[in-house]
C-alpha cells in the first residue's frame, strides 16, 4: 500500500522553501504601497523596499505591487494572503 498523504511542502507545482511573487492590488493612495511591504514584512522580514516592484493602471487610478519573498510552505504564503486581505485597501491578491 502506497502512501497517499500529500506533501506539504509542495504544492502546484511549487517545492518549498522557494521565491514566490505576492501581488497585491489597490486603489492608488499615498500608503497602499508602504501598506502592503508592511504586512509582507510581518511574515517574511527578509524583505528590503528595492524588492518591490510597482505598476499603475493606465488611467492610475490603481496600483499593483509585487513584493518578492522566500515562502517557507504552503501555510507561509497562505498567512501571507489572509493578512494581506484584510486590508481595507488591498480589492485584489495573486
Amino acid at each position: 500500500m502506497t502512501d497517499q498523504t500529500p506533501d506539504m511542502n509542495q504544492a502546484e507545482g511549487l517545492t518549498f522553501p522557494c521565491e514566490y511573487p505576492i501581488k497585491a492590488m489597490g486603489a492608488n493612495e499615498d500608503n497602499f504601497q508602504e501598506d502592503v511591504y508592511q504586512c509582507i514584512k510581518q511574515h517574511a522580514p527578509e524583505v528590503s523596499k528595492e524588492g518591490v516592484q510597482i505598476k499603475t493602471s493606465k488611467n492610475d487610478k490603481y496600483l499593483s505591487v509585487t513584493v518578492l519573498v522566500y515562502a517557507q510552505s504552503r501555510e507561509h504564503l497562505i498567512n501571507i494572503y489572509q493578512d494581506l486581505r484584510e486590508l481595507d485597501s488591498v480589492v485584489w491578491t495573486l
